[in-house]
């Protein structure tokens, strides 16, 4: 089907660095301008960006209306810009997004191979979406800076459905989102992905190496949330990824979305919410906090491991009955996992369902965050400084949270 779908699009140019791709499903209406965005993109100073530097893919799946029209009618109004649209009648079980975004990147990996080879960028974005001006560039800069794959803040657009209630805990949830990136970067840091952070990676803005993409088998073929799928596939083979505050978009925030999870899913279940009076519950911070410094130190036990992998025993009990894993299991798993990111799903699979203080509610969780961040950097400065600092109020013993393992646990 792949080579039917391409087969009248003209060869790369060889100057080519991206293959932006857009899955697009009776987008007919928002397409000019995802495609205008795209068309105006600038270098970081500023300038015009190459337009033989990328091209653009955009795949019209199961469409209704005149979306493939309306990207070609494009393609004639800008003749410098690589636009190319294939159209596609896929059959109802794989007629979703899922589906759609892997025939898009594999064609742009096919084609970049051609190009640029192994370091060529896979970009991603959706055809609801406006990119920044330099979303390109900031994401080569990125790569270039060493990044395997990078995920780019993604804003939502406010329109007069979304003022009021949804609308602030839309914001109190990205506040929320925000604070468990900072925390987790304190606790438990990785060099590929300092601060500033942010804690998205989906596929209104999500790029690639195409060294990457075929080192971890493609986009998994899932109905929705492929491109969460495809960021767990990175971990799993500890590649370095990068949450960038400089790789921006806009994206509509609509409720009727073209998928059965994603953000126009999120905003009807807030609202819903909204009128039960109801506030969402999420992890609570001393959860995080409890969960991020025990795989900081399982991260450097696992690395360990080889020299001395008995010796390692004492901590490793302590470190499954804060995960709540067992034991035994744990330290076969640290000897025998040849990536961290394999350990760590292993941990996620088989850790108890439920833990004593893990789920609070969306206010409660802020104000732990934004407490235990004051905490970690205080002790940061102390650390730097060897003065010590006043204090900051301490989280109550009720705010504790207990580890609970499935089974009594054999040493």
């Amino acid at each position: 089907m792949p080579a039917t779908i391409w087969q009248e699009t003209a060869a790369p140019h060889p100057g080519v660095l991206v293959s932006v791709i857009i899955p697009a499903k009776d987008e007919a209406t928002n397409l000019p301008a995802t495609l205008a965005a795209l068309a105006a993109q600038t270098n970081l100073a500023g300038q015009p960006l190459d337009p033989v530097t990328y091209e653009i893919l955009v795949l019209a799946n199961n469409c209704k209306d005149r979306t493939a029209a309306v990207v070609r009618k494009f393609a004639q109004q800008h003749p410098s810009l690589a636009l190319y649209v294939a159209e596609v009648k896929l059959p109802p079980a794989e007629a979703h997004v899922g589906q759609a975004r892997r025939l898009l990147m594999d064609e742009a990996c096919r084609r970049l191979e051609s190009v640029a080879g192994a370091t060529g960028i896979i970009a991603s974005t959706d055809a609801d979406t406006r990119v920044a001006p330099t979303w390109l560039a900031a994401t080569l800069m990125e790569i270039q800076a060493g990044a395997d794959a990078v995920g780019g803040r993604i804003f939502p657009e406010q329109t007069n459905a979304q003022k009021g209630p949804v609308r602030r805990t839309h914001l109190h949830d990205a506040a929320y989102r925000l604070l468990r990136a900072r925390l987790e970067a304190l606790l438990d840091p990785e060099p590929a992905d300092p601060c500033p952070r942010h804690h998205q990676h989906f596929g209104a803005s999500l790029a690639l190496t195409v060294a990457a993409y075929q080192q971890v088998g493609g986009l998994p073929v899932v109905p929705f949330l492929e491109d969460e799928a495809l960021w767990q596939a990175l971990r799993r083979h500890d590649l370095r990824l990068r949450h960038s505050p400089a790789v921006r978009v806009s994206t509509s925030a609509r409720y009727a979305g073209r998928v059965a999870v994603g953000l126009s899913w999120q905003l009807r279940e807030w609202a819903r919410m909204t009128r039960q009076q109801r506030e969402p519950l999420v992890e609570s911070g001393v959860a995080l906090a409890a969960e991020w410094t025990a795989r900081r130190k399982l991260r450097q036990l696992w690395a360990q491991a080889r020299q001395q992998p008995r010796q390692q025993w004492p901590l490793c009990v302590r470190l499954a009955a804060v995960l709540s894993v067992p034991a035994s299991p744990l330290a076969r798993q640290i000897t025998s996992a040849p990536t961290f990111g394999l350990l760590w799903e292993w941990v996620l699979k088989h850790r108890a369902v439920w833990r004593r203080g893990r789920v609070t509610t969306l206010s409660v969780a802020v104000k732990e965050l934004r407490q235990l961040i004051a905490q970690q950097e205080q002790l940061e400065a102390e650390a730097a400084s060897n003065v010590p600092l006043p204090s900051t109020q301490p989280l109550s013993a009720s705010q504790q949270i207990q580890a609970v393992l499935r089974r009594p646990m054999a040493v």
